[in-house]
Parts: C-alpha cells; structure tokens; sequence
C-alpha cells in the first residue's frame, strides 16, 4: 500500500490524499459503505459500483467467520472474488462484534470465548487466528484484534483494556509475519488506538500505535454512545500523535456532520451503518437537511425524492412514491433509501475533497454543517 499526502487545509486539520493498494486508488477523505456480510444491505454489487461508486468497502471478520465460513471462501478465491467485487475491500476484526455481545462472551489474555448469535455454538478468537481468519477472507486492509470498551467506562477498565489491547497487537504483527499472503495480492495491516474518553490513556495508546509503524493507524471505541464533542475531543489528540504521512481511520462514524467535522480534524477514512440502517427506517439524508420519508407531510408531494441528482433514484422517483412504498411495507422502499444515502454519503466525502484541494474547506465545513442540521 501506498498513501499520497496531496494537499492539507489552510484553515483547519483536513488533507486530501490517496490510498493506492493492488485492487485500485482509494481518494481520501473516503467513506466506506458497510457490507458486513459480504454483501451491503439491499443493494446489488453492479447498483453499488455503477451509482454509489465507492473507491472500498468493507466486510466483518466474525460474521464472514461464522457465515458463509472461511473454507467456502477460500474455496471461492477471497471474498473479492466470492461476491464479484474488484475494488478495495477492508475488513474489521470483530473486536467491535465482541463488544457489541456482551452477553455472550468473555474475555481473557489468550482472547474472547463467544456464543455465535446464529445457532449459539462457542468459539474462540485470538489474536493470531484473527490474522489467519483475515488473511484467508482476502481483504485489502486488515484490522488489529482489539477489545472495544464501552461508554461509559471506569478508568482503570479504560486502562487495562488498553494495555491488553497492546498486548494483543505485538501478537498479531508477531503472527501476520509467518503468514504468506493467499491470493497473489498484498494485504496491509492497521493497529487501533483505544483508551475510551481519557486523554492521557488516547494519548499512551497513540504512541504505542504510532510507534508500532505499520502503513496506516485506525482510531476505535468512538461512537459508542459518548456525546459528539468528546468524540471530537479524543479524535483531535490521537492525530495530533498519529504520524501525518499515514492514513488515519476513525471506525464506525457517523451522521454526515460527524464525518465532516472529523475530517477537520484531520481524519481520511470512515465507515458507519447509519446511512444504509436509517434509510430502511425511512430516513433520508440530504445536503439540506434529514427527511423522515414516513411523515404525513411527505404524502402529496410529488418534488424528486433530492433535486440534486446524486444516484438515478434521486430523479427516478418522487417522495411521494417513497413515502408509500414505506405506508406499504414495500422492499423496493427501502432499497431506494439505501442508494440514496450510499450516494449522499459518497459525494459528501467527494465534496469535502474538492474544497480541501481549492483552499476553502473550512468555510464549506460550516455551511454544510448549518444546513444539514435540520429536519426537513
């Protein structure tokens, strides 16, 4: 992998730049959209290529592992070639998955014991089968094996978290480097800073990351409920550490708002599910504004569903046509939402590039940020 600082914000922490890896270019900033099962939720691979257009997505480590399993997709030639998809590919560890299963697992030095949500047999992650299980999935950029805390977190659970988190990258970068490569391309490895909302714990876990050197460094346990502002707060710590000449990535962010406020701060890479989960709920991201596409108001009213144009859907269809495809339960619904979205969040990204290269981000930043918060 080979990341391009081409231009920095005069006004602000913004740089434009790119990622260019074995399967293609990636433009930063970038959002990746989220298909955790190799597959993003409602939308067919040609629809995501040929109209939303993202430069890589991304796909989850344990349920890859549990479902379609490792063997059939090594069977099939990585996860590239299993779901047709010839760009870039990230996949996260599963460190947030464990988090998210509080219920059902446990975690120890050797790793995390979990229950599989699909037919509730256990299973082990460690470290190093991590790396295994990543390696075999294929995907372009992997992710460190990390213990994702809650919020909120008691300091000292904050601490020992992280230390073991730590711990745990020295084994998977001790354990990636006996595995050859699988599919006659490069993968590239990214550690994770942790520490919660402490800044002197962000501060330690991003010297660790940045002393680790490896070709990019990825920011987690943001996002998990603590409010937006220290979010910002912790983001703006960690890339002050974070080295500039590497790509830095904030896992599982945001509202639109949250992305460009971030990106501020100096962030090149996202992924969040909220814009394909919110549009199947009937909300619609837009450069205006949020629309809940349910409401009555919307019933008559036969404008496109976004003026702008971004996707096909935008112009193909009115709000009017959206809104009752939602009061009917219809599927097609909630497909067009999901492209809808994907596209807003693609040139959003795209957007904030532009301005980062023509010198007036921040200025753009701000009226972005004033108008799409609001409710439509």
């Amino acid at each position: 992998m080979k990341f391009d600082l081409l231009k920095k914000d005069p006004l602000s922490k913004a740089r434009a730049g790119s990622i260019t890896t074995d399967h293609g270019v990636i433009e930063t900033p970038i959002f990746m959209p989220v298909g955790t099962v190799g597959s993003v939720k409602g939308v067919h691979q040609r629809e995501l290529k040929d109209d939303i257009n993202p430069d890589i997505i991304l796909g989850n480590t344990y349920h890859l592992y549990l479902r379609p399993q490792t063997e059939i997709l090594e069977k099939a030639g990585g996860l590239h070639k299993f779901m047709n998809w010839d760009r870039n590919i990230l996949t996260d560890s599963g460190g947030y998955q464990v988090y998210s299963l509080s219920a059902n697992r446990k975690i120890k030095e050797e790793g995390v014991k979990f229950k599989s949500h699909i037919d509730g047999s256990y299973h082990f992650f460690t470290p190093e089968n991590v790396m295994e299980i990543q390696r075999t999935i294929g995907a372009d950029i992997i992710m460190a094996f990390d213990e994702c805390t809650p919020y909120p977190c008691d300091y000292n659970y904050a601490k020992r978290s992280m230390k073991m988190t730590h711990r745990w990258l020295d084994r998977c970068i001790n354990h990636l480097d006996t595995l050859p490569f699988k599919y006659g391309y490069e993968q590239t490895f990214f550690p994770i800073v942790q520490g919660s909302c402490y800044k002197d714990l962000r501060q330690q876990s991003a010297e660790y990351i940045a002393n680790s050197n490896q070709q990019g460094n990825a920011i987690g346990g943001l996002s998990v409920g603590e409010p937006a502002e220290e979010m910002y707060a912790m983001t703006e710590i960690v890339c002050e550490i974070l080295p500039e000449d590497k790509p830095r990535y904030l896992m599982g962010v945001g509202t639109p708002i949250n992305i460009l406020e971030n990106i501020a701060l100096g962030i090149d890479m996202f992924d969040c599910v909220m814009p394909t989960r919110n549009a199947r709920n009937g909300m619609l991201f837009t450069a205006n504004g949020s629309i809940n596409i349910k409401n009555k108001k919307w019933e008559a009213d036969f404008s496109p569903i976004d003026e702008m144009g971004i996707t096909y859907v935008d112009t193909e269809y009115t709000k009017a046509y959206l809104r009752h495809l939602f009061a009917a339960n219809e599927y097609l619904g909630k497909q067009i939402a999901t492209i809808h979205n994907l596209g807003f969040y693609m040139w959003l990204v795209r957007e904030a590039r532009k301005h980062i290269l023509a010198g007036d981000f921040k200025p753009w930043k701000e009226m972005m940020v004033k108008n799409m918060n609001q409710r439509l």
